[in-house]
């Protein structure tokens, strides 16, 4: 399990230029939006150095800029590798988070109850056990009033792409599936991921598309820094428009307490 690793962080990373072209808007557009979030959150608590927990945060790729900007981060990934790189790279940029080997459906007994403004929980749903209950134990450490960030695949993105490659067969079986977790990966829509939120007690917020074209692109489109600029805005303009966002490859879905 990764965390999508944002482009850049105030006070700046080194390489985040680099990183801003590699990733686009699938990880600079969920980072505002999470910058968003805890503006937000600081302004409501009246404390500007909030507690984060990143659930399957494996290498620190979110938890690390945010324990930079002065937050309480506390990773937690069932992978002791991932969670000793992740403190290294916090090490690097002379920051401290802390480490907890463990899975998202016990996060509770590790992280405390209603002990998070927010919880990021990306790329973690497809392989847990069982999504309703990583969603609940979520759900009982998020404060009142704080957030869950959820980013998971999207089982129409998958389809499409099935398709469009010529692995019809694929592509229908995958259809029949509706994202109900058949296979490895599991899946998502919108739909299911917002009942999913519902069902732990959270109220759905905004959601959005993340890399809505750039899988449907062959391989190096968007090779030259031009070109990358244009599909990034694109990518931006379409992250919320309804009928786009519900084909991107990602689903980013936020839950309130």
């Amino acid at each position: 399990m990764t965390a999508e690793v944002p482009a850049s962080a105030a006070g700046g990373m080194r390489g985040s230029e680099v990183e801003r072209k590699r990733d686009g808007a699938r990880s600079t557009l969920v980072w505002d939006v999470l910058q968003e979030v805890i503006t937000a959150r600081a302004a409501q608590s009246g404390r500007t150095a909030l507690d984060i927990v990143d659930v399957g945060g494996g290498t620190g790729g979110f938890a690390v800029p945010f324990a930079a900007l002065g937050h309480r981060v506390t990773v937690v990934d069932p992978s002791p590798d991932a969670l000793a790189a992740a403190q290294r790279r916090a090490a690097e940029m002379r920051v401290t988070l802390t480490a907890v080997q463990g899975e998202a459906d016990g996060l509770d007994s590790l992280a405390g109850e209603r002990a998070a403004d927010l919880i990021i929980c990306h790329n973690v749903l497809e392989y847990v056990d069982s999504p309703v209950a990583a969603m609940a134990a979520i759900a009982r450490v998020l404060r009142p009033g704080a957030t869950v960030s959820v980013l998971a695949a999207n089982a129409v993105a998958a389809v499409l792409h099935r398709a469009l490659a010529g692995r019809y067969a694929e592509a229908r079986q995958l259809l029949a599936a509706d994202g109900s977790g058949a296979g490895v990966p599991r899946r998502f829509t919108l739909a299911g991921l917002t009942a999913l939120i519902e069902g732990a007690g959270l109220r759905p917020g905004d959601a959005h598309g993340i890399r809505v074209f750039a899988g449907l692109l062959p391989g190096g489109a968007a090779a030259d820094p031009g070109t990358a600029d244009a599909l990034r805005a694109l990518e931006e303009a379409a992250a919320v428009y309804p009928a786009l966002r519900d084909i991107a490859a990602r689903l980013h879905v936020l839950g309130r307490r």
